[in-house]
């Protein structure tokens, strides 16, 4: 059961999590976040501004990057950590939407006892983020109501 009364949050906790975006030109957009961050968003793919599937992609990666990394770094600090998600761009009766996605992690450990405990411990960090921990890609998994409307 969700709590919508809770306040608004930008860490961890539970909460409602929002942002803003502002457009600054046609197809070219500045998002802002409640902590003052920005970045910028173009929705055609001809600048070097993510694009919203990429953005998308950041946050399903970040997200399981993030509680793979808290969960590994414990025991060991990884000498490399890389994370990629891809998906496939798909159009069909029912519109756009992506497909087959896929995140992997790329991940060295240092040589020695405490490398291998965070070698052995790295499937396990990523079924949890996968099955439990992630909220983005849990929410894509869960499939979640989106509304829109004007205010």
């Amino acid at each position: 059961m969700t709590d919508q009364t809770r306040p608004d949050t930008g860490g961890t906790g539970l909460g409602r999590r929002s942002i803003t975006m502002t457009r600054l030109e046609k197809g070219l957009y500045e998002v802002r976040n409640d902590r003052g961050g920005t970045m910028r968003l173009g929705g055609g793919g001809d600048t070097p501004d993510f694009t919203p599937v990429e953005i998308f992609l950041a946050a399903m990666a970040g997200c399981s990057a993030t509680d793979v990394d808290f969960i590994t770094s414990r025991i060991a600090e990884p000498e490399t950590y890389e994370v990629q998600a891809s998906g496939l761009k798909a159009k069909d009766d029912a519109g756009n939407h992506l497909d087959e996605i896929e995140v992997t992690f790329r991940v060295r450990f240092p040589d020695g006892p405490d490398g291998d405990r965070a070698r052995d411990r790295l499937p396990r960090a990523m079924a949890q983020s996968h099955d439990r921990l992630c909220t983005v890609s849990r929410t894509v998994q869960r499939g979640a109501p989106v509304s829109m409307r004007e205010g």
